[in-house]
C-alpha cells in the first residue's frame, strides 16, 4: 500500500533551503511520502537550492512573471495548485514563511479542505504594512493553518497572543539551522573559483559581509582591512550589475577583499562556518551564524530577528561606518568578547527542527505521537520576557 502524500510548496530559494531538510526527515521516518513542488516563477532558483542536498523538485509548476502585479501571481499559483490537488490530493501541505507562494499554497490547500502546515509561523513585525507584503501574508497564513510551526519562542508567543489555540502551536526551531550544519559539515569544495583562491592561503580572519547597498558600509570595510593586516573580508555581490559596479568602484584595489557575484549555499555555508565575524543586513545568516559561534554586526537600524538581540548573538549598528568600525574592532581586539556572544548558543534551533517537523505532521494525520517542543534555555526564555 503507497503512503500518502505530504506536499512541500516552495517557489524562492530560502523556501527550498528550509523545506529540504524537512522533506529529508520524513522520507526517513517513513510515515509519509514527501513531494516537493517547485512553484512560481523562479522553479531554477528552487531546483538549484534544493541540488545543495541531493534532491530536486518531484513536480514543477511553471508560472511565468506577471506584468500585471503581484495579484496576478498569487491567482495563477492558486490556480495551478488547485488543478494539481484536484487529482492528486495530499494528506497534508507544508508551506514555509511569508511569500506569495507560501500563501497561494495555503489559501489553495485550505479551499480544498487539506490541513496546511505552515513551518516558520509566528514572526511579526508589529506593523502590517512593515515589511511588505510579507508581514500580511504570514499573518494570513496563520488564518487558515492547521499546525504552527513556531521557530522560536517569541514566535510562538506572538500566534498565542492572536488566539491561536496553543495545542496548534509548536515550536521546533528554525530548519534554515538544521539545512546549513547539514551542508557546512560536509564541507565541499568551494564552486566559487575567487572564494576558493581567497581561502586557499589560510591563516587570516574571515569576515564575511552579506550587504553591499551602503557606500558607509563599504567604508567600513575599507577602513577595517586598513587596521588590520590579519584579517580577509569576502563579500558576495548582488545581482543586480548596477550595484555590482558600485561595490566594484568602492573596493577596487583594496587588498584582502574579495567581491564575487551570488554565490552558491554550500559556498556560503562553509564560508559561514569558518569566519570570525558576520556583517549582515540580511535574516538568514543572523539565524545560521550563532550554530557555527560566529557573531554578528546587524547593519540595519531594525530587524524582525530580534531573538538575534535577547540573546546576545548579534548587535545592531546600523549602516554607520563608525560605529561598524568600532564595534567590530572590539571583538577583533578580544576572542573572549566576541566568543562571549554566542556562548548561549542558537536561539534559533538546535538542528532538529525538521525532525520535529516531520513527526509533528504525521501527528496531526495521526501516524505518530506529537513531538517534544524544542528545549529553551533559562537566559532566552527570560531574555524574551522580560526584552
Amino acid at each position: 500500500m503507497s503512503r500518502r502524500e505530504a506536499h512541500l510548496v516552495g517557489g524562492t530559494h530560502p523556501e527550498a533551503v528550509r523545506l529540504a531538510p524537512v522533506a529529508l526527515a520524513i522520507r526517513e521516518a517513513g510515515l509519509l511520502e514527501p513531494v516537493l513542488l517547485a512553484a512560481g516563477p523562479h522553479s531554477r532558483m528552487v531546483t538549484e537550492a534544493l541540488a545543495a542536498f541531493d534532491l530536486e523538485p518531484d513536480i514543477t509548476l511553471q508560472v511565468e512573471p506577471s506584468t500585471d502585479g503581484r495579484t496576478e501571481s498569487l491567482t495563477a499559483m492558486i490556480r495551478e495548485l488547485d488543478e494539481l490537488w484536484s487529482v492528486r490530493t495530499p494528506a497534508a501541505v507544508i508551506v514555509q514563511g511569508d511569500t506569495t507562494t507560501s500563501l497561494a499554497g495555503a489559501l489553495a490547500a485550505f479551499w480544498r479542505r487539506i490541513p496546511v502546515v505552515h513551518l516558520g509561523a509566528g514572526r511579526r513585525s508589529g506593523d502590517p504594512g512593515s515589511p511588505f507584503p510579507e508581514e500580511g501574508d504570514r499573518r494570513l497564513a496563520a488564518q487558515v493553518a492547521a499546525l504552527h510551526l513556531a521557530p522560536t519562542p517569541l514566535a510562538a508567543m506572538n500566534l498565542l497572543d492572536e488566539r491561536i489555540p496553543a495545542r496548534d502551536v509548536l515550536i521546533t526551531g528554525d530548519t534554515v539551522v538544521d539545512a546549513t550544519l547539514a551542508v557546512a559539515g560536509r564541507k565541499p569544495p568551494f564552486e566559487n573559483p575567487d572564494v576558493a583562491a581567497a581561502r586557499a592561503a589560510g591563516g587570516n580572519r574571515l569576515i564575511l559581509v552579506t550587504a553591499d547597498r551602503h557606500d558607509r558600509i563599504l567604508a567600513a570595510v575599507r577602513e577595517l582591512i586598513d587596521r588590520y593586516p590579519d584579517i580577509d573580508v569576502i563579500l558576495p555581490g548582488h545581482p543586480d550589475p548596477a550595484v555590482r559596479s558600485r561595490v566594484d568602484t568602492a573596493l577596487a584595489g583594496v587588498e584582502r577583499v574579495t567581491v564575487t557575484g551570488p554565490l552558491s549555499y554550500p559556498d556560503l555555508s562553509r564560508l559561514l562556518s569558518e569566519a570570525y565575524l558576520l556583517l549582515t543586513d540580511s535574516g538568514g545568516p543572523l539565524e545560521e551564524a550563532p550554530s557555527f559561534g560566529v557573531p554578528a554586526l546587524v547593519l540595519r537600524d531594525v530587524t524582525e530577528r530580534v531573538e538575534s538581540l535577547h540573546a546576545g548573538c548579534a548587535e545592531p549598528v546600523g549602516p554607520d561606518t563608525a560605529l561598524i568600525v568600532s564595534e567590530a574592532s572590539a571583538l577583533l581586539d578580544s576572542r573572549v568578547r566576541r566568543d562571549a556572544m554566542t556562548a548561549g548558543g542558537n536561539p534559533y534551533g538546535d538542528g532538529l527542527a525538521a525532525r520535529r517537523t516531520a513527526q509533528a505532521t504525521a501527528a496531526l494525520l495521526g501516524l505518530a505521537p506529537a513531538p517534544e517542543a524544542m528545549p529553551v534555555t533559562p537566559h532566552i526564555a527570560d531574555a524574551i520576557l522580560n526584552g
